[in-house]
Protein backbone atom coordinates (compact mmCIF):
# COMPACT_ATOMS: atom_id res chain seq x y z
CA UNK A 1 0.00 0.00 0.00
CA UNK A 2 1.32 3.20 -1.43
CA UNK A 3 1.77 5.79 1.96
CA UNK A 4 2.77 9.48 2.12
CA UNK A 5 5.08 10.83 4.66
CA UNK A 6 4.25 14.10 6.93
CA UNK A 7 6.03 17.45 5.48
CA UNK A 8 9.48 18.66 7.19
CA UNK A 9 9.68 19.47 10.72
CA UNK A 10 12.71 21.75 10.51
CA UNK A 11 15.27 21.28 13.74
CA UNK A 12 13.41 17.69 15.06
CA UNK A 13 16.02 16.23 16.68
CA UNK A 14 17.50 12.85 14.74
CA UNK A 15 17.11 9.82 17.76
CA UNK A 16 20.07 8.17 18.71
CA UNK A 17 20.74 4.08 17.26
CA UNK A 18 22.62 1.04 17.61
CA UNK A 19 22.04 -1.05 14.92
CA UNK A 20 23.81 -3.98 13.27
CA UNK A 21 24.93 -3.46 9.60
CA UNK A 22 25.56 -5.73 6.02
CA UNK A 23 29.00 -4.46 6.84
CA UNK A 24 29.37 -7.08 9.96
CA UNK A 25 29.70 -3.95 12.26
CA UNK A 26 27.18 -2.09 14.61
CA UNK A 27 26.42 1.69 13.43
CA UNK A 28 24.94 4.48 15.34
CA UNK A 29 23.67 7.79 14.92
CA UNK A 30 26.81 9.67 15.66
CA UNK A 31 29.42 6.85 13.74
CA UNK A 32 26.99 7.49 10.60
CA UNK A 33 27.36 11.59 10.78
CA UNK A 34 29.19 13.46 8.67
CA UNK A 35 30.77 16.59 9.13
CA UNK A 36 28.32 18.58 6.98
CA UNK A 37 24.98 16.85 7.56
CA UNK A 38 23.67 13.68 7.91
CA UNK A 39 21.57 11.71 5.43
CA UNK A 40 19.09 8.91 7.01
CA UNK A 41 16.95 6.27 4.21
CA UNK A 42 14.56 4.37 5.01
CA UNK A 43 14.45 1.70 1.97
CA UNK A 44 13.93 -2.20 2.05
CA UNK A 45 14.64 -4.64 -0.78
CA UNK A 46 11.41 -5.43 -2.07
CA UNK A 47 9.69 -2.44 -2.48
CA UNK A 48 8.78 -1.01 -6.02
CA UNK A 49 9.67 2.37 -5.39
CA UNK A 50 13.10 1.65 -3.96
CA UNK A 51 13.87 -0.94 -6.61
CA UNK A 52 12.85 2.27 -9.05
CA UNK A 53 14.98 4.29 -7.67
CA UNK A 54 17.85 2.58 -6.29
CA UNK A 55 20.52 3.39 -8.67
CA UNK A 56 19.89 7.09 -8.73
CA UNK A 57 19.56 6.64 -4.44
CA UNK A 58 23.18 4.77 -4.72
CA UNK A 59 24.54 7.76 -7.17
CA UNK A 60 22.95 10.82 -5.14
CA UNK A 61 24.44 8.82 -2.03
CA UNK A 62 27.63 8.35 -2.79
CA UNK A 63 27.79 11.97 -4.26
CA UNK A 64 26.76 13.35 -0.93
CA UNK A 65 29.62 11.75 0.80
CA UNK A 66 31.86 13.26 -1.25
CA UNK A 67 30.44 16.34 0.36
CA UNK A 68 30.72 15.93 4.06
CA UNK A 69 27.10 14.33 4.36
CA UNK A 70 26.96 11.18 6.53
CA UNK A 71 24.70 8.27 5.03
CA UNK A 72 23.27 5.56 5.82
CA UNK A 73 20.07 3.42 4.97
CA UNK A 74 17.85 1.36 7.51
CA UNK A 75 15.70 -1.48 7.12
CA UNK A 76 12.98 -1.97 9.15
CA UNK A 77 10.10 -4.31 7.67
CA UNK A 78 9.04 -7.55 9.15
CA UNK A 79 10.98 -9.68 7.39
CA UNK A 80 9.35 -12.57 9.14
CA UNK A 81 6.23 -11.50 6.52
CA UNK A 82 8.49 -10.62 4.01
CA UNK A 83 11.25 -12.80 3.90
CA UNK A 84 13.18 -10.64 1.11
CA UNK A 85 14.13 -8.12 3.17
CA UNK A 86 15.72 -10.51 5.65
CA UNK A 87 19.11 -9.36 7.24
CA UNK A 88 20.72 -12.13 4.55
CA UNK A 89 18.88 -10.29 1.65
CA UNK A 90 20.08 -7.04 2.61
CA UNK A 91 24.02 -8.10 2.51
CA UNK A 92 23.22 -9.25 -1.06
CA UNK A 93 21.21 -6.32 -2.13
CA UNK A 94 24.28 -3.68 -0.83
CA UNK A 95 27.05 -6.03 -2.31
CA UNK A 96 25.05 -6.10 -5.60
CA UNK A 97 24.36 -2.41 -5.51
CA UNK A 98 28.08 -1.17 -4.03
CA UNK A 99 26.63 0.46 -1.43
CA UNK A 100 29.31 2.09 0.35
CA UNK A 101 27.47 3.62 3.15
CA UNK A 102 25.80 1.17 5.62
CA UNK A 103 23.30 -0.69 5.58
CA UNK A 104 21.37 -1.17 8.76
CA UNK A 105 19.17 -3.77 10.14
CA UNK A 106 16.06 -2.62 12.32
CA UNK A 107 14.86 -5.88 13.32
CA UNK A 108 12.31 -4.61 16.65
CA UNK A 109 11.31 -1.58 14.23
CA UNK A 110 12.38 0.83 17.35
CA UNK A 111 14.28 2.86 14.78
CA UNK A 112 11.30 3.40 12.94
CA UNK A 113 9.27 4.37 15.42
CA UNK A 114 11.48 6.67 16.73
CA UNK A 115 12.07 8.84 13.59
CA UNK A 116 8.40 8.65 12.61
CA UNK A 117 9.38 6.68 9.25
CA UNK A 118 6.21 5.61 7.48
CA UNK A 119 7.13 4.32 3.70
CA UNK A 120 10.11 3.07 2.02
CA UNK A 121 12.07 5.18 0.43
CA UNK A 122 11.41 7.78 3.16
CA UNK A 123 14.63 10.47 3.38
CA UNK A 124 15.70 12.46 6.80
CA UNK A 125 17.89 14.83 5.90
CA UNK A 126 19.66 16.47 9.13
CA UNK A 127 22.19 19.50 9.48
CA UNK A 128 25.86 19.02 11.65
CA UNK A 129 23.46 19.45 14.39
CA UNK A 130 21.30 16.68 13.65
CA UNK A 131 18.20 19.43 13.23
CA UNK A 132 15.98 18.17 10.69
CA UNK A 133 16.19 19.79 7.47
CA UNK A 134 14.41 17.72 4.28
CA UNK A 135 12.09 15.23 4.59
CA UNK A 136 11.35 15.50 0.99
CA UNK A 137 11.79 12.97 -2.08
CA UNK A 138 14.53 11.70 -4.44
CA UNK A 139 13.05 13.17 -7.63
CA UNK A 140 9.99 13.68 -8.75
CA UNK A 141 10.00 10.78 -11.15
CA UNK A 142 8.15 8.38 -8.58
CA UNK A 143 8.55 4.69 -9.71
CA UNK A 144 9.26 5.60 -13.63
CA UNK A 145 12.74 6.23 -15.30
CA UNK A 146 14.07 9.87 -14.39
CA UNK A 147 13.42 12.27 -17.41
CA UNK A 148 17.33 13.61 -18.40
CA UNK A 149 16.61 17.02 -16.92
CA UNK A 150 14.91 15.29 -13.38
CA UNK A 151 16.07 17.85 -10.83
CA UNK A 152 17.85 15.72 -8.08
CA UNK A 153 15.66 17.23 -5.67
CA UNK A 154 17.13 14.91 -2.42
CA UNK A 155 21.00 16.29 -3.73
CA UNK A 156 20.18 19.58 -4.37
CA UNK A 157 18.47 19.88 -0.46
CA UNK A 158 21.13 18.04 1.09
CA UNK A 159 24.10 20.09 -1.35
CA UNK A 160 21.92 23.28 0.49
CA UNK A 161 22.32 21.76 3.75
CA UNK A 162 25.95 21.01 3.54
CA UNK A 163 26.61 24.48 2.65
CA UNK A 164 24.63 26.41 4.49
CA UNK A 165 22.99 24.38 7.27
CA UNK A 166 19.79 25.20 6.38
CA UNK A 167 17.04 23.03 3.68
CA UNK A 168 14.79 24.49 0.92
CA UNK A 169 11.21 25.56 2.62
CA UNK A 170 9.72 24.09 -0.24
CA UNK A 171 9.52 20.17 0.26
CA UNK A 172 7.71 17.54 -2.01
CA UNK A 173 6.72 14.72 0.54
CA UNK A 174 8.61 11.12 -0.78
CA UNK A 175 5.64 8.27 -1.84
CA UNK A 176 6.57 5.11 -1.04
CA UNK A 177 5.11 1.30 -0.09
CA UNK A 178 4.31 1.34 3.73
CA UNK A 179 6.91 0.45 6.21
CA UNK A 180 5.83 -3.51 6.89
CA UNK A 181 4.94 -3.41 10.52
CA UNK A 182 5.08 -6.62 12.51
CA UNK A 183 1.44 -7.85 14.24
CA UNK A 184 0.72 -6.18 17.05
Amino acid sequence: MAATPPVCDFGWKAPDFALPATDGEVWSLARVAGQRGTLIMFICNHCPYVRSILDRIVRDAHGLMELGIGVAAISSNDATAYPADGFDQMRAEASHNGFRFPYLYDETQDVARSYGAVCTPDFFGFDANFGLQYRGRLDASGRNPAAPESRRELFEAMRQIAETGIGPRDQIASMGCSIKWRAA
